[in-house]
């Protein structure tokens, strides 16, 4: 299993999601591409824990062979039935499997058909013996319906919803609705995920990319659901610092998952995964992704609610917190709250305009003590008064788990220019008595119209953040005092000097240039005249 062979899985994907989503919007086709992806990777899933079971019951057919309309087909099926839900968390039937669903949408199409994308998406089907669009659905409800009564039922309850086959936004008539989803099917079948090899998470990466292409065309609306890769890279080097491995990882505002899944790539291994999300929609596209990744149902809790005012998990104290919450939302910031163990020893809450601490306050109650947490939040949560330079104040002073403050460039999230920071948070914290400040807000490439940080940035960030070292026009460890005559204010401009001196400039020799010029001028304007004069035309001066 090689790089090239993921990439050419991510653009294979991406090929299919952008040639045939036709006039649809990205951020619109993205829950079908997405869901049918899934749909295949569960199929797959599937018929290799059923051929195993098979086989080593002796059984000499696949699991894809067994006759459903049998007594001794329907047998086999609850049995492999039982085993499955125990295992996996689901069951399909052999009818109901991805490739078996695939040939029956398509099995007029012309045998000669490229395996590369079609670019005419204007060829059409015989449809009138291979409408599938009912059996699909059926299908995707019986998925989560095979789960109802057993443990993973929560995890899979309502995961197809955002999948309506039947909306006019695939085709205005059923015939163009089946026609689309056929093509969809037909090309994702032949394309090997190799899900028997484990050696590299392969889909997992390209399902990311997928997630990561439709974010970067969906404009603002993906910071609901989608953390560029190299800041969440970033944030979970930042909260795994000195362990390799995890009891727990925890993201208030979890969109897509990717984040928390990204903390699982720097430790070999986390026990348990837990998240919260608002949006319904990016909630199933989390479930989703942590079971495309391989991470068993059991080990992830991930709930579709509003953290601030109603969170889930607040009996949990977790090991590593990461957060991209949405960028001074608002929020209710009733005095109720005032008696919440998440803000009442701060004595204020955040404002009801801008719920950056609010989120702050909630992740370090969340926080274990021997936890690190890390949280992206615009730049003028470092400043701001009010409220704010109050929490900001108790956090330093009282809590002393403000560890480090970084600067990001500005522009590096999709949807917004504006430049933001990482906060990082330590209860157990190794110097108590400093702030580490890094202002990495100008080591940056710049991609078309976004900017990045390149592998080379990022392990720079990290390093320092882990030498915890002061660097020249990078980098300063602030001594508590320093903070405290700054009045709390962290705007890191106030700590990491990035001045540079402009070259002094020898006045003598530019007159001496100036003087020069204006000769060369005179000699050239008399030169255009003696022209001007032969030609027996007026002088342009």
């Amino acid at each position: 299993m090689s790089e090239d062979h993921k990439k050419q899985l991510e653009q294979q994907l991406w090929n299919i999601a952008n040639t045939l989503r036709g006039k649809m919007n990205a951020d619109e086709f993205r829950d079908y591409i997405l869901g049918f992806i899934f749909y295949k990777y569960l199929s797959e899933r599937m018929e290799i824990y059923a051929n195993k079971i098979l086989k080593e019951g002796g059984d000499a057919f696949l699991f894809s062979e067994i006759d459903e309309n049998t007594e001794n087909g329907q047998e086999y099926i609850e049995a492999i039935k039982e085993e499955s839900l125990e295992k996996l968390g689901y069951f399909l039937k052999p009818s109901e499997l991805f490739s078996a669903v695939s040939k029956r949408g398509n099995h007029n199409e012309d045998e000669k058909e490229s395996d590369a994308v079609a670019e005419d998406t204007s060829e059409t089907y015989n449809t009138k013996d291979n409408f599938i669009l009912e059996d699909l659905q059926k299908i995707l409800n019986n998925i989560q319906n095979s789960t109802m009564g057993t443990d993973s039922e929560e995890d899979f309850e309502d995961l197809f919803e955002d999948m309506d086959l039947n909306s006019t936004k695939l085709g205005k008539s059923p015939e163009a609705r089946n026609e689309i989803i056929a093509k969809v099917l037909a090309h994702l079948d032949k394309i090997d995920f190799k899900l028997e090899n484990t050696e590299l998470d392969v889909l997992g990466d390209a399902y990311e990319y997928l997630i990561g292409k439709f974010a970067s065309g969906a404009g603002k609306k993906a910071g609901e659901f989608y953390t560029p890769q190299e800041v969440s890279m970033v944030l979970a080097k930042l909260v795994t610092t000195g362990k390799t491995k995890l009891k727990s990882v925890y993201d208030p505002t979890c969109g897509s998952g990717s984040l928390l899944l990204r903390v699982a790539k720097e430790v070999d291994e986390v026990n348990n995964f837990y998240g919260q999300e608002l949006n319904r929609t990016t909630y199933n596209l989390a479930r989703m992704n942590m079971i495309l990744h391989g991470v068993h149902y059991r080990k992830f809790d991930i709930k579709q609610e509003d953290t601030l005012e109603h969170p889930q998990h607040i009996e949990h104290r977790f090991e590593a917190i990461v957060a991209n919450p949405p960028f001074s939302a608002k929020w209710s910031a009733s005095q109720l709250f005032m008696s919440d163990d998440r803000f009442s020893q701060y004595g204020k809450l955040a404002p009801s305009s801008k719920a950056d601490f609010a989120f702050v306050q909630h992740m370090v109650h969340h926080l274990a003590e021997n936890g690190q947490m890390a949280v992206v939040l615009p730049h003028g949560a470092l400043f701001r008064g009010g409220a704010e330079l109050h929490i900001r104040k108790y956090l330093i002073e009282e809590k002393k788990c403000l560890d480090a403050v970084i600067g990001l460039p500005a522009n590096i999230f999709y949807g917004t220019s504006i430049p933001t920071c990482i906060l990082v948070f330590k209860k157990c914290r190794e110097h108590p008595n400093d702030i580490l400040f890094i202002d990495a807000s100008a080591h940056f490439e710049k991609v078309k119209t976004q900017n990045m940080l390149s592998e080379a940035h990022i392990d720079k960030i990290v390093s320092t953040y882990r030498a915890r070292k002061t660097e020249d026009k990078y980098s300063y460890v602030a001594p508590l005092s320093e903070v405290v005559e700054n009045d709390y204010n962290l705007n890191i401009p106030r700590y990491v000097d990035t001045f540079e001196e402009e070259e002094l400039i020898d006045i003598d020799n530019v007159a001496t240039e100036i003087e020069s010029l204006n000769t060369d001028l005179k000699d050239n304007e008399t030169l255009i005249a003696s022209f001007c004069k032969e030609l027996n035309i007026k002088t342009p001066f």
